[in-house]
């Protein structure tokens, strides 16, 4: 289950307001993304609902509503939205941000306990990534808070404030790209207005 459009909007607001800061434009750049890539896609007869993609877009970041951290964001976003009830859009708060479903390519620090790491491990394990997971790290992989941008320049962005970016998940989201954009028949760039 996933909530409405504007269910999704007022959840990310009311997140924003807990927690200023970037990522709200962020989502905001993911949703609109998801959404124009979903859209050509269901153009090309595949069965993908641009509305779902832009409410999954739109909270993939939730958990950043607790404050500012890394690992910990994509727990913390799964557990509040399935206390609403909103399976389908929780586990986007996990797979975003493992392509690889390898916990430890994510960037960033691992602020989270040994508890919730194996929960993370077991829950990524327990999931078979459908097109909805692979369009928002797709899409996530190309946002920045003032809009769209391609994606060499946003992974450049993310290895240049962690220094680091693994070899391996970098090529993933490349993959990514190519498998849309063979799909939709046309450019990431062109889709999305890079």
């Amino acid at each position: 289950m996933f909530p409405d459009p504007e269910t999704a909007s007022q959840l990310l607001e009311e997140g924003w307001q807990r927690n200023p800061g970037p990522w709200k434009n962020h989502s905001l750049t993911t949703a609109r993304c998801a959404r124009a890539i979903a859209e050509r896609l269901k153009k090309q007869g595949c069965d993908i609902d641009p509305e779902k993609a832009y409410v999954l877009g739109l909270l993939h970041d939730i958990g950043r509503r607790e404050g500012v951290t890394y690992l910990a964001h994509t727990i913390d976003g799964y557990d509040y939205l399935m206390s609403l009830g909103y399976d389908e859009a929780a586990r986007i708060c996990l797979t975003h941000s493992f392509p690889e479903r390898d916990v430890n390519t994510y960037i960033g620090r691992h602020d989270v306990s040994s508890r919730d790491k194996q929960r993370i491990i077991k829950l990524l394990d327990g999931f078979t990534y459908d097109d909805y997971d692979r369009l928002i790290q797709l899409c996530d992989s190309i946002a920045m808070p003032d809009g769209p941008v391609d994606i060499l320049v946003r992974m450049t962005d993310v290895k240049t404030r962690y220094g680091n970016y693994p070899q391996s998940k970098w090529e993933k989201n490349l993959e990514l790209k190519d498998f849309f954009e063979r799909r939709m028949g046309c450019s990431l760039e062109e889709a999305t207005g890079v």
